[in-house]
């Protein structure tokens, strides 16, 4: 399907058919990132339950850094598919130009002040002993992936926002497997230990990277980057910020409220980190497809915004609602069935009894609110792909630091239940949230365009 043909699709397709076949690619490509996750935890956690914790404890500090490639991502995504609703291909181009460029300074960056700061960002986050030392080592060579990382951010933006979701999916799983080959042989083979997984990362992230730029460069698509006599546009890259800047601070608000969550986590032992860690694996792998749901909705939402079709944007909501929910309930139902044999699959490790028993209840109560995790994510695409990532800020950032950590909180000290008011938490907060995001979608300032693409 060319791009022509795809816009059709988009703008005047039956809208079921638009969802899916946008978000099939997506789901299939967030299955195997997180098939490749399941499986780099299975790989080190054969190491320990020390070194798989260890993974889980700096995770958010990696998505900290990487929330403004994110943002950059969902900006481009976001305009370019406007400008592509109205036909406007050259000011895609260039608004594309301006995104690669401004995203590698940031990744560059980024990667050289996250490999420095690293055993100071692992003090201060109250690691001790081995937990500290894992977690150095691992995040360290994890930073110098960074600049690969922005890369294949902004070539999946400009493919997806032409609502070509395919080609970007068949590049990160070919990506994918050649990190799944590489991570025993440099884990194991080459005696790296978890050392090895970061370095397997970056190898594949750097093909991936690659390839992406020799497509953008051969492919006959309308939006071609040129960096011929290039400067950077003050304008564009405003515009740019606009909307990326608040899907940066909700990404990294997040990431920041996952950190001092972990540190919460911990205290309750290295047990309950590394059973939350390997649950959140879990449940990841189960909400694909409603998270391809919700990532779909970017592009649709964008190209429809720009084409002046705003009732067909609403048609996409609801019924992409209706699929989230179904698929979302049915892996609830799956995960509730058959939670010990879920749980005893994923952790191959047996050095520490109580992960696996610790990790049975937390998927017991974070599987009931899956569905709600599903509707989360629908509301994230709509206020995404209008470009008003104000809203979704406030979803991310709100979910975690006013709802969830202060429950934390009220239960670790005002009760005796433990570890178990941190599943509540968890759980509890997801209904609160996607309860405000439908009062954000009634309220309809989303609908107001926030670029003119006549410009």
């Amino acid at each position: 399907m060319d791009m022509k043909e795809r816009k059709n699709l988009i703008l005047q397709g039956s809208m079921y058919k638009v969802i899916i076949t946008l978000a099939a690619p997506i789901m299939l490509s967030n299955l195997i990132q997180t098939l490749y996750s399941l499986i780099d935890g299975i790989w080190v956690s054969k190491l320990g339950s020390i070194q798989f914790a260890a993974i889980s404890f700096v995770w958010p500090v990696m998505f900290l850094f990487i929330s403004i490639g994110i943002g950059l991502f969902i900006a481009g995504t976001s305009i370019l598919s406007q400008f592509i609703g109205a036909s406007k291909y050259d000011k895609a181009s260039q608004y594309a130009s301006q995104l690669i460029a401004i995203a590698v300074v940031c990744a560059v960056c980024f990667s050289f002040v996250g490999y420095l700061m690293s055993p100071v960002i692992i003090n201060v986050m109250g690691a001790k002993g081995d937990l500290a030392h894992y977690s150095e080592i691992f995040l360290k060579i994890t930073f110098l992936d960074m600049p690969f990382t922005f890369l294949f951010f902004c070539f999946n933006a400009i493919m997806s926002s032409q609502g070509n979701t395919l080609t970007p999916t068949i590049l990160s799983s070919i990506s994918v497997i050649i990190n799944a080959i590489l991570d025993p042989i440099f884990i194991f083979k080459f005696n790296m230990g978890i050392a090895g997984a970061p370095v397997a990362t970056i190898i594949s992230k750097a093909l991936l990277a690659g390839a992406g730029l020799y497509i953008l460069h051969k492919s006959t698509s309308k939006i071609k980057p040129s960096f011929k006599n290039f400067s950077f546009d003050r304008n564009i890259l405003n515009k740019l910020f606009k909307v990326a800047i608040p899907s940066a601070i909700g990404q990294s608000g997040s990431a920041l409220g996952f950190i001092i969550l972990n540190g919460f986590i911990v205290s309750y032992g290295t047990s309950t980190l590394a059973a939350f860690g390997m649950v959140n694996r879990i449940t990841s792998l189960i909400m694909q497809p409603a998270m391809g749901i919700g990532a779909s909705l970017t592009a649709i939402v964008g190209q429809n915004l720009g084409s002046g079709q705003l009732e067909r944007v609403k048609e996409a909501f609801v019924k992409a609602l209706k699929l989230t929910i179904s698929i979302s309930i049915l892996g609830c139902i799956v995960l509730i069935w058959q939670d010990n044999e879920v749980v005893n699959f994923f952790i191959r490790s047996k050095d520490d009894n109580l992960v696996i028993s610790e990790a049975v209840i937390y998927l017991m109560y974070i599987s009931f609110s899956m569905p709600l995790m599903g509707i989360f994510s629908v509301f994230q695409g709509i206020f995404q792909g209008s470009g008003h990532t104000k809203y979704s800020m406030n979803m991310e950032i709100g979910r975690l630091w006013f709802v969830r950590l202060p429950m934390i909180l009220l239960f670790k000290y005002l009760t005796t239940i433990g570890s178990t008011g941190i599943w509540i938490s968890m759980s509890s907060s997801n209904l609160i949230i996607c309860l405000y995001g439908y009062y954000l979608y009634k309220k309809g300032g989303w609908q107001e365009k926030i670029i003119r693409t006549n410009d």
